[in-house]
């Protein structure tokens, strides 16, 4: 039978250093490469997906969904997709990845799904999967490969992060559910129009009755106001220097002190534990 191995890139550093390590280390496995397309992510994934296929020199396969956001959106009656239901994840990132390998595991193939799961992330898992054949391959966590690891390897490629992280730490959806508050507050700053746009979403879902606002507890309406931001702001800067203060430089490495990312500041009511599938 044959071979077929597989990695997705979702637009986050881990699966885009996981890319370029597979590519460096082992050259003579043919893996294809894939990202599952929204049509919701930030104009900076797609950008750096671009200079990722540049490196790499080979394309990246855009899979995309039978029916869009709006479509599914209207089949959950308009319900917003939250933490508890993760509807988006399911019928936009899963199930096209599962439609694009179900032709290969039919046919009595093995396929190698490659996750960039890293050697300091003991709490998480890879896809369970429900076929004998598709086989979970976690190259990072094999190695010893973590966090720090993967910024060298970004940072040697010439690709270094994606230009969301300037003011985002994750990829996905422009407007992810798990995303954190001040998350939305720089969201509105950087692509007014795309809050706009999540705004409307959350009003209509109101309108129809959903529980479930896109940041937990507060709709968008409230939290953009300027008493609300100032106040967002200012508690996400105290917990960003108390963990600074916490940190102490490792002179053996390529980068002394890793960067903060938002996600290594949540609070348990505003966003983190995103899907893999989206944001790695």
């Amino acid at each position: 039978m044959a071979e077929r191995h597989v990695l997705g890139i979702s637009g986050g550093k881990d699966s885009a250093a996981l890319a370029v390590y597979m590519s460096l280390h082992h050259p003579e496995r043919p893996i294809e490469y894939f990202f599952t397309d929204t049509g919701k992510e930030l104009p900076e994934v797609y950008e750096f997906l671009g200079k990722l296929e540049g490196f790499l020199g080979k394309p990246i396969t855009y899979l995309n969904p039978n029916r869009d956001f709006d479509f599914w959106l209207r089949t959950y009656n308009h319900f917003l997709p939250s933490p508890r239901t993760r509807w988006c994840t399911r019928k936009l990132k899963l199930e096209p990845f599962k439609n694009w390998v179900k032709p290969s595991l039919e046919a009595g193939d093995t396929v190698y799904s490659y996750v960039a799961i890293r050697s300091d992330e003991e709490h998480r898992e890879g896809m369970v999967t429900q076929h004998e054949n598709l086989k979970v391959v976690m190259p990072f966590r094999e190695n010893g490969l973590d966090k720090a690891s993967v910024l060298e390897i970004l940072d040697a490629s010439g690709l270094g992060l994606p230009k969301y992280y300037d003011w985002r730490s994750r990829s996905g959806c422009t407007f992810c559910f798990f995303q954190q508050k001040i998350e939305w507050v720089r969201l509105k700053s950087t692509h007014p129009e795309a809050f706009e746009d999540a705004k409307a979403y959350e009003k209509n879902a109101l309108e129809h009755g959903s529980p479930f606002t896109w940041s937990q507890g507060e709709p968008l309406t409230d939290l953009e106001k300027p008493e609300r931001v100032a106040q967002i702001v200012t508690d996400f800067e105290i917990r960003k220097q108390r963990e600074l203060a916490r940190r102490r430089p490792n002179p053996l490495r390529a980068i002394p002190i890793e960067p903060i990312d938002i996600d290594d500041l949540y609070l348990e009511d505003e966003g983190g534990g995103a899907c893999l599938v989206c944001h790695k």
